[in-house]
């Protein structure tokens, strides 16, 4: 009989984390809005809803069950007859919603114990809250019914000895688990009849499916494959991710949630998806524009200054070649006349003529902390401070009275994007457009 390998868990932290996920988080909002249960309702989120390449960001469990509709599913898969209410999203009041749910999280822990990883999902780390609230299962309870009762929304939890397997009991029992009022719990003593049960890959936490066909190109076919697999042969393979993967397979996870920490931004970036293909020239510079124009306010708000400027467009689909994407290192600099200058020097160097663009992205890299007023050689001081001091009163505009309130004129023509973006939150509608 072959032998199992199994780890000894002894040494191995155990704490109580939960991994909290509102239930369809999107698509409920939009019911608890409209005094509907969100398990009851028939709901559906689309982004461009009247543009039949319209996509669904979320779709409440009636209609993921009765049709099939998930997040990613196209306007025009949604069946003609379908009884489902299709809204707009306002990412605003999600946004709203979450810090509100957030709230309620901090009752139960300090908020160095408390990881957001998602606008509908967090980690919560409870060990320190026993006594004043209760058990893990308890916490999980009382948390469920204060979002229900202020919100009118469903919460699934799950609860684990570390944040891998919390994340597990979360995705592989607690969100269907409605017995069990939407709650699994998975420890270490579970991994062999739980995690090792898992036959699809990529369906665990952090695997791919370019990794999991890397694993399969070596006869690992599931998670128990996995943890019986020789870790110096994963370590040899795949270097310190193969090893990663081997603990993982074994349930163990050593992330200490108030350890976590936010790297620095090494670069600022804005990305545009067109509406339509740009082939006139003068749009596509407008655009451009516009776009640098909001990165540069970005950087001063920071009080940062920038090295190195990148853009890439993307062509229409239709044109064999997919566009172009360089940068150029610059004397640092936050001043928004110099940085739309290189922006389309670059554009002017690498464009086809009357190649239709669809994508326009905008990076500054190389940032540094602003020292002082940069000087031009090839400018008066006095043009310089004025360009500068022209730069600041426009930033003061907008954050006052919004970035449309001060626009150049060409954002104002057919080809200008400006008035579009400033409507959206996180790609999408905010939903408190006026």
């Amino acid at each position: 009989m072959k032998n199992i390998m199994m780890m000894d868990y002894s040494n191995e932290p155990r704490r109580d984390i939960m991994c909290i996920d509102v239930k369809s988080f999107f698509a409920s909002v939009e019911a608890a809005e409209r005094k509907q249960h969100p398990l009851k309702s028939r709901i559906a989120v689309v982004s461009k809803p009247d543009n039949q390449g319209g996509l669904v960001l979320a779709s409440s469990p009636l209609v993921k069950k009765e049709y099939g509709i998930k997040t990613g599913t196209r306007i025009y898969e949604i069946p003609l007859n379908a009884k489902i209410e299709i809204v707009e999203p306002r990412m605003a009041l999600y946004l709203e919603k979450n810090l509100e749910i957030l709230r309620i999280f901090k009752r139960y822990v300090a908020a160095e114990d408390l990881l957001v990883y998602s606008i509908d999902e967090s980690f919560m780390d409870v060990s320190k809250s026993h006594k004043l609230f209760g058990s893990a299962h308890d916490i999980a309870k009382k948390i469920q019914m204060d979002v229900w009762n202020e919100l009118g929304l469903v919460l699934t939890v799950g609860i684990g000895d570390n944040p891998l397997l919390a994340k597990l009991a979360l995705d592989h029992q607690a969100k269907r688990d409605e017995q069990n009022r939407f709650m699994g719990a998975w420890r270490y003593e579970d991994v062999p009849r739980k995690l090792w049960k898992i036959k699809s890959l990529v369906s665990f936490w952090g695997i791919g499916q370019k990794m999991e066909a890397n694993l399969h190109r070596i006869g690992i076919r599931n998670m128990y494959d996995l943890a019986q697999y020789d870790i110096h042969l994963l370590k040899k393979k795949f270097g310190v991710i193969g090893e990663q993967l081997f603990f993982h397979a074994h349930g163990i996870d050593r992330t200490v949630l108030s350890d976590t920490y936010m790297p620095k931004s090494t670069s600022f970036s804005r990305n545009q998806i067109l509406t339509r293909d740009y082939t006139v020239k003068y749009d596509i510079e407008t655009v451009i524009r516009e776009m640098t124009d909001e990165n540069t306010a970005r950087l001063r708000k920071n009080h940062l200054i920038t090295g190195v400027v990148k853009l890439a467009i993307g062509y229409s689909r239709n044109k064999a070649q997919g566009g172009f994407n360089h940068q150029m290192k610059i004397e640092a600099t936050d001043s928004s006349k110099r940085l739309k200058e290189y922006m389309l020097l670059i554009f002017h160097k690498y464009y086809q003529e009357n190649a239709p663009v669809r994508i326009i992205n905008i990076t500054f890299g190389s940032l540094q902390a602003k020292q002082s007023l940069q000087l031009d050689l090839f400018e008066p001081v006095e043009v310089t401070a004025e360009h500068e001091e022209l730069d600041v009163a426009i930033d003061l505009v907008r954050r006052k009275y919004g970035y449309t309130s001060l626009l150049h004129a060409s954002s104002l023509l057919e080809g200008g994007m400006a008035r579009y973006r400033a409507k959206l939150l996180g790609g999408h509608r905010s939903g408190k457009e006026e």
